[in-house]
C-alpha cells in the first residue's frame, strides 16, 4: 500500500469515527428534545415563544439535522465518493454558520426577543375563558411554577375583570384573591436556564466535532483527488 493510500485510509476512518460521534450526538439532542416536548406537553396550547417549548423545538430540529448530516458523512467516508463528501461539507458548513448566526442573534437581541415573547403570551391570555386548551395550559403552568401572570399577577385583571384564575393560588379554589406574586415568564425562563448547562456543554462538544468533521472531509476530498490523478 502506497503512502497516499495509507493516508487516505487513515483519514477515511477518522472521518467515519467523528461522523459517527456526530450522528450519536444528533440522536442525543433529538432525544432530549422529545423528552422536553413530552414533559412540557401540558403547556402545548401556549404560544411557541414559551421558553421550554422553544427549547424543545430547537433541540428537535437541531438533532434531526445533525443525525441526517452525520449519516451522510459516514456514508461519504465509507464510499469515498466526492459527490457525497461535497454535499456533506456544504450542509455541515451551512449548519455551522447557521448556529453561529443564531447564537449571535440571540445574544444581541435577547431583550427584544423576551419582550416579543411576553407580548405574545399576554395576547394569548385574552382568550383564557373561551379557549379550553389554552386555559388548561395556563393553569398547568401556574400550578407547576407557583406563579401568576406573564410579568405580574395584575396581567389577569384586564382579562378577568379584576380577578385572578384559581391556579394563581396555592389552594385551588374558584375564587383566588391573593395569588402568587412571582411572574410565570421569568420563572419558566429561570427553570430553563437552570436545566440547560449540560445541554450547552453537549452542544459545544458537538460543535468541536463539527469543525473536525469539516477538516477531515476536506482532507479526504483532497486525498481522493490526489489518488485519482495518480491513477491517471
Amino acid at each position: 500500500m502506497s503512502v497516499s493510500q495509507r493516508c487516505l485510509c487513515c483519514v477515511k476512518y477518522l472521518m467515519f469515527v467523528f461522523n459517527l460521534i456526530f450522528w450519536l450526538g444528533g440522536c442525543g439532542l433529538f432525544g432530549i428534545g422529545v423528552w422536553l416536548s413530552f414533559t412540557q406537553a401540558e403547556f402545548s396550547s401556549l404560544p411557541l415563544s414559551f421558553p421550554s417549548l422553544s427549547a424543545a423545538n430547537l433541540l428537535l430540529l437541531a438533532g434531526g439535522i445533525t443525525m441526517v448530516t452525520g449519516f451522510l458523512g459516514c456514508l461519504g467516508a465509507l464510499k469515498e465518493q466526492r459527490c457525497l463528501l461535497v454535499m456533506f461539507f456544504v450542509i455541515l458548513l451551512l449548519l455551522v454558520l447557521t448556529e453561529v448566526i443564531l447564537l449571535l442573534v440571540i445574544h444581541v437581541f435577547h431583550d427584544q426577543l423576551d419582550s416579543k415573547a411576553q407580548n405574545e403570551l399576554k395576547e394569548g391570555m385574552k382568550i383564557y375563558d373561551t379557549e379550553p386548551g389554552l386555559k388548561k395550559s395556563w393553569d398547568n403552568v401556574q400550578k407547576m411554577f407557583k406563579c401568576c401572570g406573564v410579568t405580574n399577577k395584575t396581567d389577569w385583571f384586564d382579562v378577568l375583570n379584576g380577578t385572578l384564575p384559581w391556579s394563581c393560588c396555592s389552594v385551588g379554589t374558584d375564587q383566588c384573591v391573593d395569588g402568587w406574586s412571582e411572574p410565570c415568564y421569568q420563572k419558566a425562563r429561570q427553570w430553563l436556564l437552570d436545566n440547560i448547562p449540560s445541554v450547552l456543554v453537549f452542544g459545544v462538544c458537538i460543535g468541536v466535532v463539527q469543525i473536525l468533521a469539516l477538516v477531515f472531509s476536506m482532507l479526504m476530498y483532497c486525498q481522493i483527488l490526489c489518488a485519482e490523478k495518480h491513477l491517471d
